[in-house]
């Protein structure tokens, strides 16, 4: 018996094309005509996604159900309903021939079973992507365009500023809105002494420690990193449109589109196309020569001269290349924190002892950064701490320990669960079947010829048992996934019992680094309060020392 899949796409930012019903019903007629001994049909739909990349969620499901062989064969209605990129369409057939799947797009008539099939689905792909770049040229062109009004396009808007619709009369006479940044009084403060104390201290960690002192916030009332310090220091928005911007712009290989007579000081910058953004992910800046910088609408914060001194600072404290001192024995660095804070406390380098070792200590990293106005958690010495916790840690390996007992309930309740889904599944695995044996002979019923009143009674007991086998199906599919999700945790539960197990012979002939990976294994976070830590491990309840 064969099953097909069918994935449908439908992207959110175009009314144009096949709806994902639409989509569906093609597929389902074309795998009917060419295709015998069909066992059932696999819906997956993605709506509202761009084709431009395969971060979908059905996608995801579908490539996960193809690993595991739940299909024979892929259909779709359209190559581009699966991909514009090449590089993630190819990944896809490596995949699905890996699996021994085969792929058709009923638009394009291609078959992957055949030679000239898999030759014509590459080069169409090829075409799909050449479209997607040619979409991407005009979206760029757009932002050309745009860049000659100095609009803001929309967003989050910088630190300092709010976004002002504006209405005008177009030169065709019609009424027109955009909207242009406005500043925001009390925050140009906070951005004109961000821009000033840098210029005193010429150190972003130290212009850290100052805005923690004085408790400057961001606007969302966080502390400023020196990532968020740095963003509003090399933005271009808060600089003044004048001659040294313009000549700093223009030396550096920015792309400037607002000719150099706009730069006469009495707005400010904005620059577009500076981040790739992409769904479920962080934007990352592009290189500086594929922004567009234009003259903006609102008015410049920092002269010019100033900005491009920042600029100037920035770089030469990068080309330093330094970095901190950081300890290469410490083992809980990224798990222990401040009970007072909440702050990770970092290693710090003490002095080397009488024996020849180097002793160093657990810092608050709030305290270090704010010279303790913010945190005065006491520190703790880290050779003992990490020794203290491994030998916690070779406690929880004994029979009888409380990790131990907890593992062993979990299993029991996990043994517990499985055997009651499995039971489940079996039960909707014997309905299915029957309701098909029972349609299968109610359709026999109906071929020997009965009266069109019986009929009529048949049909509907038909599409009765049809929907009560898709409502089964359905069922059975959330049950598998539970399955499959109660399984990991019963493998979980044996790998973390293995390790406890294991860990005293493992601990002490492990190099710095496998140690770490031990008690990560092990650790969910580890908090010290000034007198104690609190140990709080996965599956079992927090030891306090």
């Amino acid at each position: 018996m064969m099953k097909i899949a069918i994935y449908s796409r439908k992207s959110k930012f175009t009314g144009k094309g096949e709806s994902i019903d639409n989509q569906i019903e093609m597929c389902k007629e074309y795998a009917n005509k060419h295709f015998n001994n069909i066992e059932e049909f696999i819906i997956y739909e993605d709506e509202g996604f761009s084709g431009g990349n395969i971060d979908r969620p059905q996608f995801k499901l579908m490539m996960k159900d193809a690993k595991s062989k739940k299909f024979n064969v892929l259909v779709c209605y359209r190559l581009d309903r699966i991909s514009r990129n090449i590089a993630d369409f190819s990944s896809l057939i490596e995949e699905l021939q890996k699996n021994d799947i085969s792929f058709v797009s009923i638009r394009e008539q291609f078959d992957t079973s055949t030679p000239m099939g898999r030759a014509m689905m590459y080069i169409a792909s090829v075409f799909a992507q050449l479209e997607r770049e040619t979409i991407a040229e005009r979206i760029r062109d757009n932002m050309l365009q745009l860049a000659k009004t100095g609009r803001w396009l929309g967003g989050i808007t910088p630190t300092g500023f709010d976004s002002e619709e504006m209405i005008f009369i177009d030169s065709s006479g019609k009424e027109k809105k955009l909207f242009k940044l406005s500043p925001i009084k009390e925050e140009i403060k906070i951005v004109k002494l961000i821009y000033k104390k840098f210029l005193e201290l010429d150190s972003l960690t130290q212009l850290e420690t100052f805005c923690i002192q004085n408790n400057i916030k961001t606007k969302n009332g966080i502390n400023y990193s020196r990532f968020a310090l740095r963003n509003i220091l090399t933005n271009p928005v808060y600089a003044t449109a004048d001659e040294d911007t313009y000549n700093y712009f223009i030396d550096n290989g920015y792309e400037v589109y607002s000719d150099e007579s706009k730069f006469n000081g009495t707005k400010g910058i904005m620059a577009y196309n500076k981040t790739i953004q992409r769904k479920n992910t962080s934007n990352k800046l592009r290189d500086p020569s594929e922004w567009i910088i234009a003259v903006g609408k609102h008015p410049g914060i920092i002269k010019g001269k100033e900005w491009v001194k920042v600029q100037n600072m920035i770089e030469r404290n990068r080309s330093k290349s330094f970095r901190k001192v950081k300890n290469s024995e410490s083992l809980l660095s990224g798990i222990l924190r401040c009970g007072n804070c909440g702050s990770f406390m970092r290693p710090k380098l003490g002095r080397v002892n009488k024996d020849g070792i180097q002793v160093f200590y657990y810092i608050c990293e709030l305290k270090e950064k704010s010279k303790r106005e913010k945190c005065n958690m006491k520190n703790v010495k880290g050779n003992d701490l990490d020794q203290l916790v491994i030998d916690e840690i070779k406690k929880l390996s004994y029979e009888g320990s409380s990790l131990s007992k907890k593992i062993e309930k979990d299993r029991i309740n996990i043994i517990s669960t499985k055997n009651t889904l499995n039971a489940e599944i079996r039960d909707i695995k014997t309905k299915i079947e029957n309701n098909q044996k029972a349609i299968a002979n109610l359709v026999n019923t109906l071929a020997d010829g009965q009266e069109s009143n019986a009929s009529k009674y048949i049909i509907e007991q038909i599409n009765e048992l049809d929907e009560e086998n898709s409502r089964l199906k359905e069922k059975l599919l959330e049950l598998e996934e539970k399955a499959e999700s109660n399984n990991l945790k019963e493998d979980n539960i044996e790998i973390i019992n293995d390790v406890i197990a294991k860990f005293a012979d493992m601990i002490d002939n492990a190099n710095v680094i496998q140690k770490r990976n031990l008690i990560r294994s092990v650790v969910d976070k580890i908090t010290w309060n000034g007198e104690n830590i609190d140990i709080v491990m996965f599956g079992a309840d927090s030891r306090k020392k």
